[in-house]
């Protein structure tokens, strides 16, 4: 009796301290994981950025590698638009009132004025930072609401005014960022707001990528497509880039506002093409597209200014493969340099790479990480059935439906994490930076019944992580360089 007893406790404590160390696993997991992200988000975050980039002294304002002469101005005229814009308006404040100099060998300060369109709620100045009171973040949008609104119009034509108000003694300096075309909007002539959303939305829901997305919106705007660089009289113009267009094409970036355009109104009428076959948009696009307009081409008369990019995705992967080397993982990175198509077909592939990885591992147990970044897309459901997500979390449930028909091992499933986020700390049209998926994820759908396949088809991906916690909730973040993915393996 006393020989079974004490087996049956044995037992007990056994069990007691697999449970604990497999919950130990799955915590150290997550913790990695986010660790891991979070270095990648923090290596390009605007402020951090712009602050170690800027250098005033009392022959030069230096923007990076382009040297102005400080005796060319006697003002900075900072406008600009994106999701890190106004992070990146804090750093380039901090760089010119904090100079490392002494004061005795300090250079003259200089006057700044401008404007910055920013996401609402991005408006927030540090604690005893020395704001120029000429210098406005503007909210323009509302959270997690990429499109342009009447307030982000009226910003912009404050800041094209500002821009041809500029004399030959001031030097504009635009601060770009990913959002900025939602952020910068003018319509062009005969075309309304509701319009143009309507373009953006059913392009959009058609799983357009960036390119695509931009070079009808360029042929659209009055700012956009190098228009902010044509409102420019007689004052110079240098632009500070944070980059979410993979492979860093300017004229692409934010839709290109101080870059000569070099797409065609054809080739905006070829992608419409494409996603309106049967010409459902408004007629009005198709006429302002096709009509001459001023803007329509990039003309011999363009000019053009320097521009620096900051950052961008490879940054964001490069950073999070140096912090997961800290914690004891041997990385595979990868930044996509072009638009990598479907979201579920990457999670399909990302979870097949993981799992390839956690059974080559054999009995050695190595931490591995793979860490990817890029930007896909999603064709959304029609909005009848139509529920909440975004491109990362329809990404990570595509993984996880992708790894329940795999036919892994209990052991297996406590032993891997698979994140993905939007390094802007938006996905979609929620408060969600992404998604994750491991072993308590993966019990909880299980208790609740809950099949991914449902969840994907209505775009409600939200929901889904919702109900097993597999949320990733930052915040704004910053930044803006498109998606990091992270792949552990224990």
């Amino acid at each position: 009796m006393h020989a079974v007893g004490y087996h049956a406790t044995t037992q007990k404590v056994r069990e007691t301290e697999d449970s604990t160390n497999r919950f130990k696993k799955m915590q150290n997991l997550r913790r990695d994981g986010m660790k891991i992200f979070r270095a990648g988000v923090d290596a390009v975050r605007g402020d951090h950025l712009v602050r170690a980039c800027v250098r005033l002294d009392h022959q030069h304002l230096w923007l990076g590698e382009i040297g102005v002469a400080r005796r060319s101005f006697d003002r900075l005229v900072v406008v600009g638009a994106g999701k890190a814009s106004g992070a990146m308006a804090v750093g380039l404040v901090q760089a010119l009132t904090h100079p490392e100099s002494s004061a005795s060998t300090a250079p003259t300060p200089v006057e700044i004025i401008g404007q910055i369109n920013v996401p609402n709620g991005s408006e927030s100045i540090p604690d005893g930072l020395r704001w120029p009171g000429k210098l406005t973040l503007f909210p323009s949008r509302p959270v997690a609401v990429n499109e342009p609104t009447a307030e982000s119009i009226a910003g912009t034509d404050r800041i094209l005014g500002l821009v041809r108000a500029a004399g030959a003694r001031d030097l504009v300096v635009v601060l770009i960022s990913g959002g900025g075309s939602a952020l910068l909007c003018r319509p062009v002539a005969g075309i309304t707001l509701d319009e143009k959303l309507a373009v953006i939305r059913h392009l959009s829901s058609k799983g357009a990528d960036i390119t695509e997305l931009n070079t009808v919106r360029k042929h659209l705007s009055e700012v956009k497509g190098g228009g902010l660089a044509r409102a420019v009289g007689d004052a110079a113009m240098v632009s500070l880039v944070l980059s979410d267009v993979l492979g860093d094409p300017l004229d692409l970036i934010a839709s290109g506002p101080t870059m000569p355009d070099r797409s065609a109104p054809a080739d905006a009428l070829q992608v419409l093409a494409a996603f309106d076959p049967d010409r459902r948009l408004p007629a009005a696009i198709y006429r302002a597209i096709s009509e001459p307009h001023p803007r329509s081409i990039s003309t011999a008369d363009d000019r053009e200014f320097p521009a620096m990019v900051l950052g961008n995705n490879a940054v964001a992967v490069d950073a999070a493969g140096v912090m997961a080397e800290s914690c004891r993982y041997d990385p595979v990175t990868h930044s996509a340099q072009s638009c990598e198509g479907d979201a579920e077909t990457i999670g399909e592939r990302l979870a097949e790479k993981t799992l390839t990885i956690l059974r080559a591992d054999g009995p050695l147990h190595r931490q591995r990480a793979l860490i990817t970044g890029g930007e896909p897309v999603v064709r959304l459901a029609e909005s009848s059935v139509r529920g909440r997500g975004g491109r990362n979390q329809q990404l990570v449930l595509a993984a996880y439906r992708w790894l329940c028909n795999a036919g892994l091992s209990d052991d297996e499933w406590q032993r891997f994490l698979i994140l993905s986020g939007g390094t802007d700390g938006e996905d979609g049209p929620t408060d969600a930076a992404g998604a994750f998926i491991d072993r308590d994820v993966h019990e909880r759908a299980i208790e609740r019944g809950l099949s991914p396949g449902e969840y994907l088809e209505r775009n409600n991906a939200y929901e889904f992580f919702e109900r097993t916690g597999g949320l990733m909730i930052t915040g704004p973040t910053g930044t803006n360089v498109c998606d990091l993915r992270v792949a552990l393996v224990d």
